[in-house]
């Protein structure tokens, strides 16, 4: 599709919390008679690039470049992750490895398609002003090779907030858009960004109150919108779509896409990064968001960390044609 075309000519920096995403697949057929739990019968194993890393990957899907900057720790599991990233021709993978640090680990054992617990390994003590200052030093090269930035935050220690902010004033020096997917309850810390996207949860906790309604829900986004001197914010609201704040007198509302939801993970992931090449390839945040609802329809409707290719989403509105009306 013709608006799909400038994908490739388009290059993102993502900076943020890297894990390995390991999976345990099995079948429940009995309850353990040690304690009231599912035995799972273990068929396979499989592991998959999450966090920045997968936002990543999603970018590199959608045709464009990646430059990957995180932490890894110095262990069998940064083995492992940095390989499943080196794989994806379209990533340069910068990452930083530190001693006495682990790599973040989440393991998921999956049953029938349901998750049945979830195991983190992970340290997520803040980075310290040398680590901070190394860190900035291949950040500040890498800004001036893209044509956005992304801060991929899972509070995990590698994005502090004087780091965070120092991302923000090299990307304002260089006129980047600088788009920052959240994991705090005080998003005074995004302040600089251009675009926000946090999930309605994240949304919740930053203007203290429960969002349940339309209303509530525009007023938070205008109110943050306002508050932190942002572009826009996109506040994404799971089975009811996503919202785009963008300073017009009505807020831009898209109703989910997807026809079967079977899993969430990963999700802002893709958001963030459809939304992020789309706009660097020219479209206008709006027809941006367009593209992300779309990716995030095809996402849930797969189990475990997905990457959306460009081929999935030209595939998705072929099927829908009044979807293309929005691009």
């Amino acid at each position: 599709m013709t608006a799909l075309e400038n994908f490739s000519n388009v290059k993102i920096l993502v900076i943020g919390d890297l894990m390995l995403d390991q999976y345990l697949w099995g079948v429940v057929s009995r309850i353990s008679p040690e304690a009231p739990v599912p035995v799972v019968k273990l068929g396979r194993t499989s592991v998959a690039a999450g966090g920045a890393a997968n936002v990543a990957a999603n970018v590199s899907g959608l045709g464009a470049k990646a430059i990957l900057i995180g932490i890894i720790g110095n262990d069998s599991n940064a083995v492992v992750l940095r390989e499943l990233i080196e794989k994806d021709s379209g990533i340069d993978c910068r990452l930083i490895q530190l001693d006495g640090r682990e790599t973040t680990v989440k393991t998921r054992i999956v049953a029938h398609n349901q998750h049945v617990v979830r195991l983190d390994q992970e340290t997520t003590t803040a980075i310290t002003e040398t680590e901070t200052e190394a860190s900035i030093s291949i950040i500040s090269k890498a800004i001036d090779e893209v044509d956005a930035v992304i801060v991929s935050d899972y509070a995990k220690g590698f994005l502090t907030n004087g780091l965070i902010s120092e991302i923000f004033r090299l990307a304002r020096k260089s006129g980047k858009v600088t788009l920052a997917d959240p994991k705090s309850k005080d998003l005074s810390k995004y302040r600089g960004a251009t675009i926000i996207t946090p999930n309605l949860k994240e949304a919740s906790e930053a203007v203290q109150f429960l969002l349940e309604s339309r209303e509530q829900i525009s007023k938070a986004g205008n109110d943050l919108r306002a508050g932190l001197g942002l572009e826009s914010v996109l506040i994404t609201e799971g089975e009811h779509g996503m919202t785009l704040f963008d300073g017009a007198d009505s807020p831009f509302h898209l109703e989910a896409l997807a026809r079967d939801v079977f899993d969430t993970t990963g999700a802002g992931d893709t958001v963030i990064a459809a939304f992020s090449v789309a706009a660097a390839s020219g479209m206008s945040f709006r027809e941006a968001a367009t593209i992300a609802n779309v990716a995030a329809g095809i996402v849930v409707g797969h189990i475990g960390t997905t990457v959306v290719t460009k081929a999935d989403i030209e595939a998705f509105i072929s099927s829908q044609p009044e979807i293309a009306r929005g691009i």
